[in-house]
């Protein structure tokens, strides 16, 4: 109880919140480190799994490849990643060994779910849209990406939250984002800096908790009105703020 006060006055401090080393610096540095990574994740992920589940094939295999980054823990690619490229840092990405890790974890969820979104448009919608004409790439943009934007924004929505949540190990190479606390916390554990640690601590989750909200409402504005309504009378509206990165386990169907 006592460290629940604490952490509340640590909270309540402004002091801690001000400068390059305060709360709001940190959680700037931990909003860069994170949107980017998933950003270049979702730049990487759904091109190919858009055109994968398109045409229905190498579904697995792609799925497979994707699953490296998660079969690989983040803290194992840190390391990896600094003995080959050391403490290298580029303008935004920041630290290339944290961006590399984060960026592995986010691909997973988004290749999945964007390609049994689109794997899972019903043959009938296709061939309606091939009987009217369209082209190939027309009947992706307008009649499969509608249809499976539900499905890839809750791989969007997954990996945002992972990677916003694993994105302290940053401060393990000394760089920047919440983490700070939390290392920082622990090197000076002795005069009282566990406070710090669970303040970093509450702070992360309560990112990730404004990040799952954003990215729900985004899910929501971009579903189309009609599937919206169409689940809304079917009773299923509440799939559509269901984020799965394992189809297999928790099918979601993204024609509905």
């Amino acid at each position: 109880m006592d460290q629940f006060v604490d952490v509340l006055d640590w909270l309540r401090d402004m002091a801690n919140w001000r400068g390059s080393t305060g709360a709001w610096a940190r959680i700037v540095e931990h909003v860069q480190i994170s949107s980017v990574a998933v950003l270049a994740a979702v730049l990487i992920a759904i091109p190919p799994a858009l055109w994968l589940g398109h045409k229905r094939r190498f579904g697995l295999v792609a799925i497979n490849i994707s699953n490296v980054g998660r079969a690989l823990p983040s803290f194992a690619i840190l390391v990896l990643g600094t003995q080959l490229l050391g403490l290298l840092e580029k303008p935004i990405i920041g630290s290339v060994s944290v961006f590399v890790a984060l960026v592995a974890l986010a691909v997973p969820p988004i290749v999945t779910n964007t390609y049994v979104g689109m794997a899972e448009v019903p043959d009938d919608v296709r061939d309606a849209a091939r009987g009217m004409g369209l082209s190939e790439g027309q009947i992706l943009r307008r009649v499969e990406l509608p249809l499976a934007v539900p499905l890839i924004m809750a791989g969007v929505r997954t990996s945002a939250v992972q990677v916003v949540a694993t994105a302290t190990i940053a401060a393990q190479l000394s760089f920047g984002g919440l983490g700070r606390f939390i290392i920082d916390g622990y090197a000076t554990r002795a005069s009282g800096g566990y406070t710090d640690v669970l303040a970093g601590a509450v702070l992360v989750a309560a990112l990730a908790l404004v990040v799952e909200g954003l990215f729900g409402l985004v899910q929501r504005a971009l579903t189309p009105k009609g599937l919206r309504r169409a689940r809304r009378r079917r009773g299923a509206l509440p799939d559509l703020d269901t984020a799965t990165d394992d189809p297999a386990t928790e099918p979601l169907s993204a024609a509905a």
